[in-house]
């Protein structure tokens, strides 16, 4: 129970010791008190009992110091050892110094010098301190507040809370001991065996070992990083999400993956990212991105496994491409477009065309589309378009015309530039071309058909187009070709889909609308340990100690001793001219 001023209580002495003695050169108005052979010296106040070797007891100000084994006893809840102890009853301010210890049912504190303040509860260290604690391990920082009720502490500079788990660091901890909940403030990182968590301002449930992370938040795994405006941390499933602005970065094989809602399973080696996703390969001369609506990274960094759902579009400076969903096997090199079977008529990409890519000036469609690269060059080596397999070049000289093959199967082959040099149509193969000499006049529009077509280009033009087995054709005038005839069945020319830049990738996507993040308070100062009320106490204890001495006999003031010196600023411990303290044995009696 804590007790205000106007129901404030005198400091009793219970038990003397051997005798008591008085040093009015020394210690004017003072008695001086030491242990017996009995026990020791027991003062109390007010619910607080003090036991110790040697005490100086100024009666008038209700003021006692306390030397030697110092034990200060608040019922069952709060219990200080030391070597010295000042007290007053009028403040109900308690300072402590020399092996520091207080402990409750659920921590304790050590430490050189030590404030108490009986009437709010609390108390104070800022010259080291380490609070030790069962569950959640062991806390030291340069300074440490108690708040007693509110069983809540704050450490100040230099925080560090070693776990057996992992070691919190800090600059400034709010710890609530019932709950284990902490709250951080300032740069702080949380390292364990498997990750290490850096934030500005962070929360963590040291019970449960989640934590809950905002500014310049960052977890960085075995081979991962993931950053983000807001992030959440379980370490026992080995999982993170992250809210807003998030980027995944894989250190091994320099990629990075981009979104704004992430869910990383460690254990599992995956990523899960959507909203405005983005993966991103990082190659030495020419990067590759895949956007979709879904993005998952998957396998252990020697075999990752990218893949992109809903809407998926590719993009390089040399190639791009579109199809419903894209997989990417970066060990193998093997990239596949695919379109997935929908029965759900309602969805939105239900309707969704056929794989697409494009490079230079083709255009290639199929109902699959595999790109295979080497993942040791970088390099893109071939191409395989399977099932109807379409490709389309806008003939450059007339406003509607275009070059077009068609079959079963398409097979291209790259240079080293990563341009195409040989298209091979197999099975079926139709092809419409428009047929120009070398002063690029048009001589006709050729239409016909084969079992195969090879085609050779050269410095990105054809150069040669071969048709195999069972040819049919006819070379037609613009005039006697109507326009009807002029396309393939199948045609469908979608240069206006082509993303030609990254921003392209996100041309189709819905405006996009963040969710606002709540996320923690601001550090809250509150009032100083030493504030306006606590000085305001101490001042008054003083001017009433010193009436007092006024009053008496209308006699001058003797020098007396005052308060607030002594806790208004840093105190030291007394020096060996102050008193001799009496180091006899504790008996059975005293320790108890």
């Amino acid at each position: 129970m804590q007790l205000g001023l106007a129901q404030q209580k005198t400091i009793e002495i219970k038990d003397s010791g051997a005798f008591g003695d008085i040093d009015e050169e020394n210690f004017p108005g003072a008695s001086i008190l030491t242990r017996s052979d009995q026990g020791q010296v027991h003062i109390y106040h007010d619910g607080i009992d003090m036991f110790c070797d040697k005490a100086i007891f100024y009666g008038k100000e209700d003021f006692v110091e306390a030397y030697g084994n110092v034990n200060m006893k608040q019922g069952d809840t709060i219990n200080l050892t030391s070597t010295y102890v000042e007290y007053s009853g009028k403040t109900q301010l308690a300072f402590a110094s020399g092996d520091v210890v207080l402990t409750d049912p659920q921590s304790t504190i050590t430490t050189d010098t030590l404030y108490f303040n009986r009437a709010k509860q609390e108390s104070y260290y800022k010259s080291g301190g380490k609070v030790v604690r069962d569950t959640s391990g062991t806390i030291t920082s340069r300074i440490g507040r108690y708040y007693m009720t509110n069983k809540k502490y704050r450490f100040v500079d230099s925080v560090k809370l070693v776990n057996p788990d992992y070691v919190l660091k800090t600059k400034t901890l709010d710890y609530y001991s019932d709950t284990g909940h902490a709250y951080m403030y300032g740069p702080s990182t949380i390292v364990g065996d498997s990750s290490k968590i850096y934030s500005e301002r962070g929360f963590y449930d040291t019970k449960n070992d989640t934590g809950y992370f905002v500014r310049k938040s960052r977890i960085d795994y075995d081979n991962r990083v993931v950053e983000g405006d807001s992030m959440y941390f379980d370490r026992n499933r080995n999982f993170a999400s992250a809210t807003n602005n998030i980027t995944v970065t894989d250190t091994i094989n320099k990629s990075i993956v981009k979104g704004h809602y992430a869910e990383v399973y460690r254990a599992k080696d995956s990523v899960f990212i959507t909203k405005r996703a983005l993966a991103i390969t990082t190659q030495e001369k020419d990067s590759i991105y895949i956007h979709a609506d879904t993005l998952m990274v998957t396998g252990k960094p020697e075999h990752r496994i990218t893949r992109a759902y809903y809407n998926a579009k590719i993009y390089k400076s040399d190639l791009s491409g579109k199809a419903d969903s894209i997989h990417a096997d970066h060990k193998s090199g093997l990239t596949q477009l695919i379109n997935l079977r929908r029965f759900n008529k309602g969805d939105a990409f239900s309707a969704a065309r056929k794989p697409i890519l494009w490079n230079e000036e083709n255009q290639m469609t199929g109902d699959t589309i595999h790109l295979k690269s080497n993942p040791k060059t970088e390099k893109l080596d071939s191409l395989v378009v399977f099932y109807n397999a379409f490709l389309i070049s806008k003939d450059t000289l007339s406003t509607d015309g275009y070059n077009q093959i068609s079959g079963k199967r398409l097979i291209g082959l790259f240079d080293d530039d990563n341009n195409i040099k040989q298209v091979d149509i197999l099975k079926n193969a139709e092809s419409i071309n428009y047929t120009r000499n070398e002063n690029q006049e048009l001589i006709g529009i050729e239409k016909s058909k084969s079992a195969d077509i090879i085609i050779y280009f050269e410095n990105k033009e054809v150069i040669e187009l071969r048709k195999l087995y069972q040819f049919e054709g006819k070379l037609y005038t613009e005039e006697d070709l109507p326009a009807n005839a002029r396309k393939l069945r199948g045609f469908d020319w979608r240069d206006d889909e082509r993303p030609r830049s990254v921003d392209d990738l996100f041309k189709d996507d819905p405006p996009l609308e963040l969710p606002v993040i709540k996320g923690l308070e601001p550090y809250n100062p509150g009032e100083e340990f030493f504030g306006v009320e606590l000085i305001g106490r101490v001042n008054k204890a003083d001017k009433e100690a010193k009436d007092k001495q006024l009053n008496k006999n209308n006699e001058a003031p003797k020098a007396s001793r005052t308060i607030p010196k002594k806790f208004m600023k840093p105190v030291l411990a007394p020096t060996k001219k102050e008193i001799a303290i009496d180091k006899k044995p504790k008996t059975e009696e005293a320790n108890d």
